[in-house]
Formats: C-alpha cells, sequence, structure tokens
C-alpha cells in the first residue's frame, strides 16, 4: 500500500490516507489429465476428418498414434505429481508398445496429437506450445544438451527432424524429412536439408483466415 499523510486544515493532526494496489491476478492453473486428454482428442479429430462429432471422436480413438498420445499425457501426470515409478512405466509402455518414445520431461501444450506415433523421438528437455501437430518419425533432439522449443500451432512433417537450441515459430510448418538445425520464422514454411525457407503466411492469425502467402525463391 502507499501512505499519503497530510495535514488537517482544522485541527492540525496528521491524517493517513492509504491507497490499495490492485490485487495481483491469480496464476494460472495448469490444465488437468482429463481436459488434456479431451482438448487432444478434439484436436485431432478437427485435423483428421475436418469436424468435432461423436462420430469422428470414436474414430479418433481408434487411430493410430492415439494411444501413445494417453500414454504420453499419463508419463505427464505421474510426473507432475512426482510419482517416478508410474512416471517410467507409461514411459517404458509407451515406448515398447507404442514405438514412440517421448522423454519423461517433455512438455507439450494443449491439443498435442500424433497423427501417426510410429517412430517419433522427443528429448525430454524439449518444450512446446498448444496445437502442436507431428507425424511418424519425427525427432525432435538435442545437441550439445540444448533442445528445441516449439511454439503454439506448429506442425512437423513425417521423417523430420528438429535438432539443437532452435526455436520453431508459431504458425510454423517443417516439411517432410526437413533437417532444422536454425530458427524457424513464425508463419512459415521450411524444405531440404538443411532446412530453409520457402514460404511465408502473412496475416496469419487473423480471424477469418485470410492470410497471404509469398513463395520465397
Amino acid at each position: 500500500m502507499i501512505m499519503n499523510g497530510h495535514a488537517d486544515g482544522e485541527n492540525g493532526h496528521a491524517t493517513d490516507r492509504r491507497i490499495p494496489f490492485p490485487p495481483a491476478p491469480a496464476p494460472a492453473r495448469r490444465p488437468g489429465l482429463f481436459r488434456l486428454l479431451a482438448s487432444d482428442i478434439r484436436a485431432k479429430a478437427e485435423w483428421n476428418y475436418g469436424g468435432i462429432s461423436t462420430g469422428t471422436i470414436v474414430k479418433t480413438l481408434l487411430t493410430d498414434g492415439t494411444p501413445a498420445m494417453f500414454w504420453y499425457r499419463l508419463m505427464q501426470w505421474a510426473r507432475r505429481w512426482r510419482l517416478v515409478p508410474l512416471e517410467m512405466l507409461f514411459n517404458r509402455i509407451n515406448s515398447c508398445f507404442c514405438n514412440c518414445i517421448i522423454g519423461r520431461g517433455a512438455e507439450f501444450g494443449p491439443g498435442f496429437v500424433l497423427i501417426h506415433g510410429t517412430g517419433i523421438v522427443i528429448n525430454g528437455a524439449v518444450r512446446a506450445g498448444a496445437n502442436v501437430k507431428l507425424e511418424h518419425q519425427v525427432t525432435i533432439g538435442a545437441e550439445r544438451r540444448q533442445s528445441p522449443t516449439l511454439e503454439d500451432d506448429v506442425f512437423v512433417g513425417a521423417g523430420a527432424k528438429v535438432l539443437g537450441s532452435v526455436s520453431i515459430g508459431t504458425g510454423a510448418r517443417v516439411g517432410a524429412n526437413a533437417v532444422v538445425v536454425e530458427d524457424v520464422p513464425p508463419h512459415s514454411t521450411v524444405v531440404g536439408i538443411p532446412a530453409r525457407v520457402v514460404r511465408r503466411r502473412y496475416g496469419a492469425g487473423v480471424p477469418d483466415g485470410s492470410a497471404e502467402e509469398a513463395r520465397i525463391a
């Protein structure tokens, strides 16, 4: 609080007027396990089938990659509650039965989609935002103990590799079999070995989706 002292004009007594600071905002709560799973399934149904309905949700639950998404979220939940034996168990189940290796410390936000889970390898120090979508055979790995960061709405194509302390910007797309060793700007598409920007989208994120694209020679 701020104290603002002044003298009363009639009796000469000093008075204190306290001006309170506005209350601090409450810290954001992490989404719970079931909310994360629900957001992942809805995002995958939207991606695979173009809509969310009972039918598309059921089909999504039966598709390749979905079991790996479940085991990852269970591992993440166990880690947050410091249930180390369960965390290790869920990690091993995912790697052995789904052929999907996700390090125990990896963090992905809501809407995480494994379109196909086979052959995915993700380092435990990777940090990613919401609505990240990965195809099969993707590697997101460390180099010299430095791991990538993926922002929101990132897509990584089949067989691509993202290595080292690189940042993949919001809305970026990584083409199939690309090898990313440098930062990727937001709303851009990269392909090749090493990956280079071939397209950028301007106005991306506008509610009506009216983004303009520019090819880069």
